[in-house]
């Protein structure tokens, strides 16, 4: 229970102050800008895991959790118990920024810019990146576990730097399916819900590769 209260509260955090960004920069005519919009997506997924990771590990994304069982490096009878908790906390915090936010037509929906391709590609390879990032930090030693938030904080928000002007470098099925449903922007979606999916899943293939002693199907143990 303490786990999925934490992943709860910090896909909570994630959704409220990422979207939140870029509905207040909206609101605000550009006071926070693309750059600060960037910033605040790595600086919360940093502070929630260093805040929340000893407690749930601080997936606060299904397409993370669903790699990491594929990795067989978190249990498969907990990945639907976590995906829930991920789209509870991600759906509050869309509602509440509806309350505050209620003229707010998108509400920090992810929508490409361009083709939907050029947009399911981005996504699928920042995706991959940042997985690779995390399962590389996490499943390393005790000193790569003490920079875990600093390296994948930063993979956010390098990603969402260069790449969200174009497909929104959500990364986060979650993030997505929130804001779209609450606004009823539901344009585009299977992007968002596909493409992390799939390049995070691909993460894992290369962690084997890396670490072959790894991989079940090497590992006669």
């Amino acid at each position: 229970m303490k786990k999925l209260v934490a992943e709860i509260l910090g896909t909570y955090a994630l959704v409220f102050c990422g979207t939140g960004a870029i509905i207040i920069n909206h609101e605000t005519a550009g006071a926070i800008t693309h750059p600060g919009i960037a910033f605040t997506f790595g600086l919360i997924v940093m502070v929630m895991i260093y805040a929340l990771g000893p407690v749930s590990g601080a997936h606060l994304n299904p397409a993370v959790t669903i790699a990491f069982a594929v990795a067989k490096r978190f249990p498969l009878k907990e990945v639907v118990p976590y995906i829930m908790s991920q789209s509870v906390g991600a759906f509050l915090a869309s509602l509440t920024l509806r309350f505050l936010f209620p003229a707010n037509e998108f509400l920090g929906s992810t929508l490409p810019a361009g083709s939907e391709m050029q947009s399911f590609v981005l996504e699928l390879l920042l995706t991959f990146f940042l997985m690779l990032v995390i399962i590389q930090v996490a499943a390393g030693s005790k000193e790569q576990g003490m920079f875990a938030g600093l390296a994948i904080g930063s993979t956010v928000l390098l990603e969402a730097m260069f790449a969200g002007p174009i497909c929104g470098a959500s990364m986060n099925p979650t993030r997505s399916l929130a804001p779209a449903l609450v606004s009823g922007h539901l344009e585009h979606l299977w992007i968002y819900l596909s493409a992390p999916i799939v390049g995070a899943t691909l993460a894992v293939g290369v962690w084997w590769f890396f670490n072959e002693e790894q991989n079940p199907r090497f590992n006669h143990k």
